[in-house]
Parts: C-alpha cells; sequence; structure tokens
C-alpha cells in the first residue's frame, strides 16, 4: 500500500460498523477492554448527531476497501481569539498501515477541515510515552504547550 492507494473521507452511519473497529483497536492501545456492542452504539450516536467530525482513511487496494485510520475532532472555542478551535480527541492507525504516512495523512486532513471553518487551531493530547505519536507532531510543526497546566476531577 503506497500513499496513492488510501483516501480520507468523513465518516457517516453507513461507515459505523468499520468505524466502531477501528475504536475498539484504538481503545485496546491504551489498554482498555474490548466493547464491541457498547462501542459500536457509541461511534453510532456520535456519528449520527454530529457529535464533533470523524474522518476515516480507507484502503482503496484492488483487493476491495476497507477502513485504516480515523481521526475525530470535537468544536470547542478560543473566547479570546473570538474563533472556534477543534480539539483532536483521537487519532488511530491500524497496525498494518503503519509507517505508511496514513497518520500525518488524517492530521493534514484535520488541519485543513479546521482552517475551512476558521478555526484558530488544533489542539490536541497525547500520552507522555506515546513518542511515536510525539514526533510525528512535533515533525508537522505542533509546539508542546508548556504555558498552561490542565486539571481534570473525575466525576462518579
Amino acid at each position: 500500500m503506497d500513499g496513492k492507494s488510501y483516501r480520507i473521507e468523513p465518516a457517516s452511519t453507513a461507515d459505523v460498523a468499520e468505524l466502531a473497529q477501528l475504536f475498539n483497536a484504538y481503545r485496546a492501545f491504551y489498554g482498555q477492554a474490548p466493547e464491541e456492542d457498547r462501542a459500536a452504539a457509541f461511534i453510532h450516536n456520535r456519528v449520527a448527531q454530529s457529535s464533533g467530525r470523524y474522518f476515516l482513511a480507507w484502503n482503496e487496494a484492488a483487493s476491495g476497501r476497507s477502513a485504516i485510520g480515523f481521526v475525530h475532532l470535537m468544536p470547542s472555542t478560543n473566547t479570546l481569539a473570538m474563533r472556534p478551535i477543534w480539539l483532536l480527541e483521537d487519532l488511530y492507525v491500524d497496525p498494518s498501515a503503519r509507517g505508511l504516512g496514513v497518520a500525518t495523512s488524517l492530521l493534514r486532513h484535520a488541519e485543513d477541515f479546521a482552517r475551512s471553518t476558521g478555526a484558530e487551531r488544533l489542539t490536541l493530547a497525547t500520552a507522555h510515552d506515546n513518542l511515536t505519536a510525539q514526533h510525528i507532531y512535533k515533525k508537522l510543526g505542533y509546539v508542546r504547550e508548556d504555558h498552561f497546566w490542565y486539571f481534570h476531577r473525575l466525576l462518579p
């Protein structure tokens, strides 16, 4: 599979099965137990209600079309700049397609989409030990935020 054998498209409800399969693999990557039915329902609800935007990378090989990666963007606002921003919540590429530029293509697609909405920026977070992702982000010009500290409170 080369850079010309996949295409990126917005996900629709017709793509829920493929997206949910990748989503489960993404969750497993972060140590979560597989929950196929719950994940499929979650993804269907998110896509059907347009809760954020999902974009899928599709392998366009002669053997058939299959989803090989996705990116999930959530809308937010920079109130100081009075402009929209997009939060990159999830990015995942199937292990069979890693090293082929799919993650880079998904990120560039996300950036183009964010620009088309007039967004001020695209913001993301990644695990401290996800060095592969950090390398890609830095290579594309993403800068680590050191000015703000983020605090979370888990709600029961």
